[in-house]
Parts: C-alpha cells; structure tokens; sequence
C-alpha cells in the first residue's frame, strides 16, 4: 500500500517541508510513502482538500493558508484552537484533523538557541505565526508581550494573549525603536524584509533574537542586528521540530530527529 503526504501554501517552492519528511521516511523505512510540494492560493484549500483521494493521509499547510486549514476541519487540537491556525492536517475518520506543531517547533527552538526564563518579549507580527509564538512564549515565563507591527495587531492575537493571562500592548513601526521597550526574547514572524529597522533598538542584556525565516540567510532583520552585535537564530531549528510533530501525527511512529536535522543542515547549507 502507498501513503502520501505533502505541503501546500503559496508560495511553495521555496519550502524544505519534504526535505525533512523524505528524510524521516527512509530512516524510518517506510516504503510507498512519499511527500509532495503544491502551491495553493488563498481560498482554494478546501477545494483541494476534497478532492485528495483516500491514499492522503496528511498535509503539511504554510502561509496564507493556516486559518482556512483550521476552518476545514472536523477535529481540532487544542494548540491550534488557540492560535486560531492550523499547519497540519491529518485524515482522520470523521474527516481532517487540525494541528499546530509550530508552537511545538518554536518552543523546542527558543530552548535550543539558549531561552530558559524571560518575563518580557516582543513578536513581530501579529498573525497565525504570531498566535504560536504567543503560545510558545508563555512556556518560558513571559507575562508581558508587545506586538510590533506596521498598524494595527489583530484583534484575534491581543485576544489570544489576554486569554493566556499577558499584558500586551501593540507598538508600531513608525514609532520607531525608542518605543519598543527592552525585552528579553524577540521573535519575528514575518516575512524576509518585512521587518523593522532596528537600528538604536536597545534589548535586555542577554536578550534572545529569533527569526523564524530559514532560507536566504540571513535576512535584512538578521543582518542588521548582527553590525549592532547582536546574534539572531534563524527559523531553521523551528522546521525540524515543527515537521518532528508532523511526521509523528502522520506516521504513528517516532520521527527520527538526527536523520531529520542532517538532511536540513545539508539543504540549508546548499540554499543559503
């Protein structure tokens, strides 16, 4: 019998999704399974989603299609009920099933760039990679958050935090760094060059800087923390522990994260 799976968004062909499921089905030796790449326009995924045959047994979802995943959906896990986003689908018998594996990546990769405790953050962005940071943040400690964006932060996301118990207040760009407070942990869930000038922001002392962008490192973002000397993970570590997730919840089996992570260094490091 073969199994398939894939990741849909758009665009989509920058995404190193089967990279790291192909990679945990050899290490796993699942044969007749195999991962495929689809771009899918907002609007068309439940259209696409109907028309999977029986032999699809999850999707791997990524911009802008999170919230229509959810939407879909005849089951939804906690996490993604949440963050008001789904990243992952999985037939189920009554139909799909909505995840969130990305506060499950963001988590694992925050510790892994050296985050134990913070009480402050602030999230660039303030949609359904937003929400997962939001959800992820709270697991270290934080209890205030500001949200920096260009106008206005979705009432859905200031919504999310009052929920988790946060005291959030909205910032703008144009307010420039001397409002943007000096917090702890700063996330940035936006697009490569979509972010702020950070030029004069001054952070906590210590202070973790993540980018959950991947490919064409660094970014404008990254590049200009680094001439103030400030380091910046990039989102490559959230891949491998958001697809960690996924490949459990489509597989049943334990996903094998060495095998995962050598095949993401080594893609990484040919598409800088």
């Amino acid at each position: 019998m073969t199994w398939r799976a894939g990741v849909v968004g758009s665009p989509i062909t920058h995404s190193l999704s089967p990279v790291l499921h192909r990679a945990a089905y050899a290490a796993l030796g699942l044969e007749g399974w195999s991962f495929h790449r689809d771009q899918i326009a907002r609007g068309d995924l439940t259209a696409y989603v109907t028309g999977l045959p029986g032999d699809w047994v999850g999707l791997a979802v990524t911009m802008p299609l999170k919230e229509e995943a959810l939407a879909l959906a005849a089951a939804v896990g906690d996490e993604a009920r949440l963050a008001g986003g789904a990243n992952t689908l999985t037939r189920v018998p009554e139909g799909w099933r909505a995840d969130n594996t990305d506060v499950h990546g963001l988590t694992h990769a925050l510790r892994d760039a050296g985050l134990t405790r913070a009480t402050t953050a602030t999230v660039v962005g303030s949609g359904a990679t937003a929400r997962s940071a939001l959800l992820a943040l709270v697991s270290f400690g934080v209890r205030e958050v500001s949200l920096l964006v260009r106008e206005q932060a979705r009432p859905e996301t200031l919504r999310l935090a009052e929920q988790l118990g946060l005291r959030a207040t909205t910032t703008r760009y144009a307010e420039g760094p001397a409002h943007w407070g000096e917090a702890e942990v700063v996330v940035s869930t936006v697009p490569s060059g979509a972010t702020p000038a950070v030029d004069g922001w001054r952070l906590a002392e210590g202070a973790v800087v993540f980018d959950v962008v991947y490919a064409e490192w660094p970014t404008p973002w990254a590049a200009a923390w680094q001439t103030q000397g400030q380091t910046v993970t990039r989102g490559d570590g959230m891949l491998l522990h958001q697809a960690v997730r996924q490949v459990h919840l489509m597989t049943g089996r334990e996903a094998p994260v060495a095998a995962m992570a050598a095949a993401l260094r080594e893609a990484v490091g040919a598409h800088p």
